[in-house]
């Protein structure tokens, strides 16, 4: 039972993979490349959208707004061949980069 878990848990990851590199042809693309290396390397986005991260306290008009390097920024994706690839930005720097077998 453990070892079908196992396999399991290995097929998933297999399929996506959220990383802090992703390479592009002799190039490589690391978390904390600035968007301008991002679209040196990967070109124009297919679409671009905004992640939600932030929020307020309940019941409270104009509380602190709390904001996470973790969650929101701007997410861009590129369709690359089999591949999709979604790059997170943070204050225009890379945070995150998944990259999805179709």
């Amino acid at each position: 039972m453990r070892i079908r878990f196992i396999v399991i848990l290995f097929a998933f990851s297999a399929a996506v993979q959220a990383t802090s590199t992703l390479r592009v042809g002799n190039q490589v693309l690391t978390a904390g490349d600035s968007r301008e290396r991002v679209t040196k390397l990967l070109g124009k986005p297919s679409s671009k959208s905004h992640k939600h991260g932030s929020h307020s306290p309940k019941g409270r008009r104009g509380g602190v707004r709390v904001v996470s390097n973790d969650q929101g920024g701007e997410q861009w994706r590129y369709r690359r061949g089999d591949h999709v690839t979604v790059v997170t930005l943070v204050d225009g720097r890379v945070s995150d980069i998944e990259d999805h077998r179709l």
